[in-house]
Formats: C-alpha cells, structure tokens, sequence
C-alpha cells in the first residue's frame, strides 16, 4: 500500500533543527529563557498584537484569556458552535455556560444576525454575556466590522479564538489581534507548532503581565516561594519556543503553500453538488484545511471520506457542532441550521503545507472516481 497521506502533518525543515539545537546549546533547558521571549516577539511582529505569552496549548491559552477578560462561576459567555470542543472546555473551566451560536454561509463563522438578535433579547432581560467567544473556524476570520459594532453597542468583551487562524487577516488586522485577548494553538496538525502549545495575545500590557504571573503558578516575584492566587502550570519550555522561531521564520510560506493546495483542489474538482468553504470579502484565510460540502454529489461526504480511507488518505468531517456534542445538551443554542449543514455534508481534504505535487494528485484521483467526476 501507498504511504499514507495525513490531513495536516507538521512541516519542519533545517531552520527548526538548527533553531531547537541554538536553545539546547544556550543552556536555557529550564521553561523561561531568552527564546521563549524573541518566539512571543515574532509572534507580536505576525499578527500585529502588542503583547503575546507563550504557553503549554491553545486550550491554556483560551483558558486564560478567559480568566482575563474576566470570566467566572455562573456567567454566561456566547461562543460559536462550529468548533473544536477546547473552545467550550475552556468556558466550563472557568465555571461558566456557554451559548452556542450558528455560523452563517458566506463565511462559516459566527453569524452577526444572529448575535445582535440574541444581544438584544438579554440585553432586555438583563442577562447579557461577560463576554463572547468568536472562534476563527478554519483558519478565516469572523465578520468582525459587525460583530464589534455589536459588541460596543452592549459593552460585551470579544476574546477571539484564533486557534486555527495564525496568519489569517481581517482588513490590514492580523488574526489574534482582534479583541481583548485572543488564543493562538501551535497544536501538531496546526500550520506551525511548538509540539503543541499556543498563546494569549493583547494589545493591553496589564493583561499579559497578568496572564504571565497565573501561567507560572502565580508566584510572587520574592526570595521565596510565595502564592496569594490561584495559578497554573501553563508556561511554554525555551526549548519549544526555539522549535517555534525556526516555524515562525517559514510561515509565510507555509500559509502561500496551503493556499495553493487548496486552489488546486478548487480548481479540479468543480462539480455539480461541490462546494468549498468561500473566502470573506473582508480578509484573506490561511487555508489551514481544504473544506468542501457535497450536496447531491455524485457521492456523500462520508462516501469519499471512505474512499480516502481505503486508498490509506486520510480525511475528516467538518467540526460536530457543539450542539450536537453530548458534552453541551444542556447548554442554550441560537441555530440557523447552517452548522448542521456544514457537518451533514462536509469534510476536510488533505491540507498540509508538506504535501507533495503526486500526493495531491493522489487525492484527487480518489475524489474524481467517488465524485463520478
């Protein structure tokens, strides 16, 4: 059988080697050290916010981001169905409730309509959310021209999980600089990675010092080990953040390279039935996954995942909305049927920045067959 062909496997090159073995050598094994802060910078220099910590995993990022924008026991915080469930895990770690919100189909993210409707409704009840949670699905940015426009209206925070996002912009912004505080992932199948970890991002200098002091168990800065707070074992090693300068040095090209995959699938795989995820006029998506909807195809999502699988190609449904996730039955859901439209019908095509010119052929070839094409 063929070698397999993963959805989004890391990309790692000379420059990562080179960029770990400089922290190795410089002694700095220990979690704090001077990579850890020209990584946070790099990071501040992409995405265009003032501030960024780095930190074990985009779910510790969220976590605290969370914390910092004030979040706690019995609140209530809206945040977007179609996503990975470390958005909502994030909310319940903090003791709140999230409310799901539909994504609408021009983007597939958060739908503003829908929002300014539920914004109005408990504004008027005098139950408005500490804050929402607009999540960057699929490496795109929300509607954020709308969303904040609502959001200073009520006087309601954004966080914004650019988890998927890194290099994704809305107009001259950077995903992760948008909001109060927003949350990187560099998990193992994201564009780049630290072998796992993320980030919180700012642009207020009193929140990342903050979130720095939490994130290191929240020790106060004495001779001894003292602790008035509640903190965490959060902090990214030196020697993850060297990996992530040498990543961070290649991400222009890592984005330029999914972009093409995804142009190429796009391209030949036109079809009755075949849709792939638009790009908002707003701003440009990283492609971080190829995503595509079959609808009166000559085969279903779930037939081609299957196609996929058998030629050793791997695949993925879109995201399960979180309404549809055991784990959140009990939460409220404000839904258009968009999201359950995204999952019923769609799926995520091999994407990574690695892939080769025959593997995606390969990929293709499949498609073709299954589509009928």
């Amino acid at each position: 059988m063929s070698d397999r062909i993963y959805l989004s496997p890391p990309d790692m090159s000379t420059a990562e080697r080179d960029s770990l073995m400089a922290a190795f050598d410089s002694g700095w094994v220990a979690p704090v050290g001077p990579h850890l802060k020209a990584f946070e910078d790099g990071l501040c220099a992409v995405t265009g916010a003032a501030h960024a910590v780095a930190l074990s995993s985009g779910t510790a990022a969220l976590h605290l981001a969370l914390l910092e924008a004030g979040v706690g026991e019995g609140d209530r915080v809206y945040c977007s169905t179609l996503t990975f469930v470390a958005s909502v895990n994030a909310i319940r770690y903090c003791g709140a409730e999230p409310v799901l919100i539909d994504c609408e189909a021009r983007s597939w993210q958060m739908c503003p309509n829908l929002l300014a409707d539920l914004l109005k409704r408990d504004a008027a009840a005098g139950q408005l959310p500490k804050a929402i949670q607009v999540v960057d699905v699929y490496g795109q940015c929300a509607d954020y021209a709308a969303i904040e426009a609502l959001c200073l209206e009520y006087g309601v925070t954004i966080i914004e999980d650019a988890s998927e996002a890194l290099g994704a912009t809305h107009g001259q912004r950077g995903a992760g600089s948008i909001g109060k505080v927003a949350a990187l992932s560099f998990n193992g199948n994201k564009l780049i990675t630290t072998s796992g970890g993320g980030a919180l991002l700012t642009n207020e200098a009193s929140i990342a010092e903050h979130a720095r002091y939490l994130s290191t168990q929240a020790r106060k800065p004495v001779r001894e080990y003292l602790h008035e707070d509640t903190g965490y074992n959060y902090r990214m090693s030196n020697l993850l953040a060297g990996l992530g300068q040498g990543q961070l040095s290649r991400l222009e090209g890592m984005i330029k390279r999914r972009r093409e995959i995804f142009s190429r699938y796009a391209g030949e795989l036109q079809a009755e039935g075949v849709s792939f995820m638009p790009e908002a006029s707003w701003g440009q998506c990283n492609r971080w996954l190829t995503c595509l909807t079959l609808q009166d195809a000559g085969c279903t999502s779930l037939e081609l995942i299957e196609a996929l699988e058998r030629e050793n190609i791997e695949a993925r449904p879109v995201w399960r909305p979180m309404h549809r996730q055991p784990v959140c039955e009990k939460y409220e859901r404000i839904l258009n049927g968009v999201s359950d439209r995204l999952y019923e019908t769609g799926l995520c095509l091999p994407s990574g920045s690695v892939m080769s010119d025959e593997q995606q052929s390969r990929v293709i070839a499949v498609a073709k067959r299954c589509l009928q094409m």
